[in-house]
């Protein structure tokens, strides 16, 4: 696993680190995992659920945003076990009004904080490349995730109709500090 990794990171991924967490870029161990969220009910917000096969593509465009936009999601890790525990980061397909910071977690890691530890790292990596005021764009059916775009000072601003996903609030981050 460590050289897919470390072959991930020839393209440019980077890695961050949190207090608990690193984000690091996908890999083939990182599929049972993701399969199982894909598979669940969870993945309903974002149009699932997916089967295995499906997961294996989803996985893969995971990294293949990183080729082609520069910058992506990573695989959230507990910085000890490496184990997977969500996708955070960068998001911005070709149907979405503009660039997001994204995040899922997968059922172990919700209610421990692993969310906004690793959406708030996200962020700064966006602030870093220039982003001023990044949006979420976030189911109405979803309320753990609009309460922490509330706790990221996030604000709501607008409805985005997606023609697979439906509704979609979109939550504004605030500016990086000193910018506004």
């Amino acid at each position: 696993m460590r050289q897919e990794i470390e072959h991930l990171a020839e393209f440019g991924i980077p890695t961050l680190e949190t207090e608990r967490l690193r984000l690091r870029a996908p890999g083939m161990a990182d599929l049972d995992a993701y399969a199982e969220y894909c598979a669940s009910d969870r993945a309903k917000s974002v149009g699932g659920p997916f089967s295995r096969e499906s997961a294996f593509s989803r996985l893969c465009e995971i990294a293949g945003q990183w080729v082609l936009r520069g910058y992506g999601r990573w695989i959230v890790a507990d910085k000890g076990s490496n184990d997977a525990l969500g996708v955070v980061g960068l998001f911005y397909p070709e149907d979405w009004p503009e660039p997001e910071i994204a995040w899922t977690v997968f059922c172990k890691a919700e209610g421990k904080g692993i969310a906004y530890e690793a959406a708030m790292a996200a962020r700064d990596y966006a602030y870093d490349l220039g982003w001023s005021a990044p949006i979420s764009c976030i189911s109405a059916t979803n309320p753990r995730s609009e309460a922490l775009a509330r706790r990221m000072n996030a604000t709501l601003e607008a409805v985005f109709e997606h023609p697979e996903y439906g509704a979609l609030n979109i939550w504004r981050h605030p500016e990086p500090e000193g910018q506004q």
